[in-house]
């Protein structure tokens, strides 16, 4: 089933295509694909939600990527948006008193 995530969304996508999912994914896939999946997030603008990195509509390619990578190690949608939120909030940092 394909959600809206997986998606092309403007003309350069459609003409490039997708970013193909290697045949064997390895650990070090699985930790781009997260690099992808976090850095590669939505940011809101007037004209709608844009990849945070690159600025094209979102999700970009690296994001749906990620997402494809992820997929194919087991990973449910539910999981991945799990990792994004905890990934999202703010780091706890010591204020120095004792």
């Amino acid at each position: 089933m394909k959600s809206a995530v997986d998606e092309p969304v403007d003309a350069v996508e459609k003409v490039l295509g997708e970013v193909p999912v290697p045949p064997y994914v390895t650990q070090q896939h699985v930790q781009l694909a997260m690099r992808a999946v976090l850095q590669h997030g939505p940011e809101s603008w007037p004209t709608g939600d844009l990849c945070r990195s690159d600025l094209t509509p979102y999700p970009c390619r690296l994001h749906r990527w990620g997402r494809a990578v992820l997929r194919t190690r087991g990973m449910t949608d539910r999981a991945v948006e799990d990792l994004i939120a905890r990934a999202q909030q703010p780091a706890r940092v010591p204020d120095g008193r004792r």
